[in-house]
């Protein structure tokens, strides 16, 4: 097996091995409530992280002006608990109407 596909399996079984995890150690492990929180806090930054890379990046460099306006738009329509197909449209219009103008 080449290197790429060693790569891809032991991925595939290392996901499939947390998947499993929680529901096989849920009546094993007790956590507390602190710990609880900070691990909701850790997948919403983690969560958020992975958007800033996205909206700001783009191969080497920065994204330019339009995406980020785009998850502008999206974060405030969200926070104001807008359905979810708005919030992706009015994204998308967004980025779409600024490159459309040479915003880049």
């Amino acid at each position: 097996m080449t290197l790429p596909l060693t790569a891809i399996a032991v991925l595939a079984v290392g996901t499939l091995a947390f998947r499993l995890a929680g529901p096989l150690l849920h009546d094993r492990l007790a956590l507390g409530d602190r710990t609880r929180a900070l691990l909701t806090d850790a997948a919403t930054l983690l969560l958020i992280a992975l958007v800033a890379t996205a909206a700001l990046t783009e191969g080497q460099g920065a994204a330019g002006w339009s995406r980020p306006a785009g998850v502008l738009v999206a974060a405030v329509l969200a926070v104001r608990r807008a359905p979810l197909p708005v919030v992706v449209l009015a994204a998308v219009a967004t980025t779409a109407v600024l490159r459309l103008c040479g915003v880049h």
